[in-house]
């Protein structure tokens, strides 16, 4: 497939700057593969779309404030983004992989302070991309995180941070810190409606995904099919394994919400030789047309931007001309694009 088939103009004031007032008042697209048709819906009236049997499978990973701005000792502020901990050194120091806004500030061995100086840190490794890998030399980053650090929102939210992101960039059953965005498709959920769905007979599975930047990283090789994505940390657990299997063996569908969803559970399934079963570790799970799914009937997702892996994984599972239109229609129809956005399903 070419990149650029899957182009499309937006217009700046359908980029979502905040949520919705209220979840559930997200609008929803349907777009069912076997006869074309896109029908416009409100994100509360999903139940019309799913049936008895089905089983939501939820990632519920957490998003961390991993966003934290340091200072050179020449005092020039450096932004990190904490993105995961590496291994324990030999000698029992903790280090991260970070993220480093300007680079060129973060050349090995400078030390990075907060302002208070209760935090101190030292590149020690250099990267790709503004990649660093630094050390803890001074004080405790997980509580300095925990009342400095913000929320990682995306950069085409173009305000800072608010309180309220805190909690509204989670969904509602996020539970492992881990991640440092977040799986946006769940976000639409509200604890009420998931009770509701279930009172329906659609019952929910949780597995984890903690979603890294690559997630989000540009596609910018001529051939997707060369890109490479970066891993990160998924685990499906035996039961919910279990309970996804057992809806298909009555009759009910996977419903995968969000791009991470199918990446855990599709690497769930190559771990088993095709088989879902229960699974842990790191993953580079990339999905682009054509690709046949393993663990997944029904999709939701949110509208991604272009030239993304999770745009190239929902074209494989809709249909690249499918998706097209469908994108095509949401613009026209004035949608709310990308994480406070709003949704599609995908039947």
């Amino acid at each position: 497939m070419r990149l650029e088939d899957l182009d499309y103009e937006l217009p700046e004031e359908l980029i979502a700057q905040h949520p919705a007032a209220r979840r559930e008042d997200s609008r929803l697209l349907v777009v069912e593969r076997a006869s074309g048709a896109l029908t416009d819906q409100r994100f509360a009236d999903l139940d019309r779309w799913l049936e008895p049997g089905d089983v939501l499978a939820l990632n519920e990973t957490r998003v961390r404030p991993a966003r934290l701005v340091v200072r050179r000792p020449s005092g020039g502020a450096v932004e990190l983004l904490f993105v995961r901990p590496e291994t324990e050194p030999a000698r029992g120091e903790r280090r991260w992989r970070v993220l480093a806004k300007p680079a060129k500030r973060a050349q090995p061995w400078t030390r990075l302070a907060t302002d208070d100086g209760a935090l101190e840190l030292e590149v020690v490794a250099v990267g790709q991309a503004g990649e660093r890998i630094v050390a803890v030399a001074r004080g405790d980053l997980e509580a300095t995180l925990a009342t400095r650090g913000q929320i990682p929102l995306p950069p085409y939210i173009h305000r800072p941070p608010e309180p309220a992101d805190r909690e509204r960039y989670q969904t509602v059953y996020a539970r492992v810190e881990g991640a440092v965005a977040a799986p946006t498709a769940g976000l639409h959920f509200t604890a009420a409606q998931l009770e509701a769905l279930g009172a329906h007979g659609i019952e929910s599975a949780r597995l984890l995904l903690h979603v890294g930047p690559g997630t989000f990283r540009t596609v910018t090789a001529a051939d997707p099919r060369a890109h490479v994505m970066d891993e990160e940390w998924f685990e499906v657990t035996r039961e919910s394994a279990a309970r996804l299997r057992a809806a298909r063996e009555r009759g009910g569908r996977i419903v995968a919400v969000g791009t991470t969803s199918v990446r855990a559970l599709e690497s769930a399934c190559d771990a088993n030789h095709g088989t879902l079963a229960a699974a842990r570790g790191w993953t580079h799970k990339y999905i682009l047309p054509p690709y046949r799914f393993q663990a997944a009937d029904a999709l939701l997702t949110n509208f991604h931007l272009p030239r993304t892996t999770l745009l190239l994984l929902v074209a494989a599972f809709a249909g690249e001309a499918l998706l097209e239109r469908a994108y095509a229609h949401a613009v026209a129809e004035r949608y709310r694009f990308y994480s406070y956005g709003d949704a599609m399903l995908v039947v």
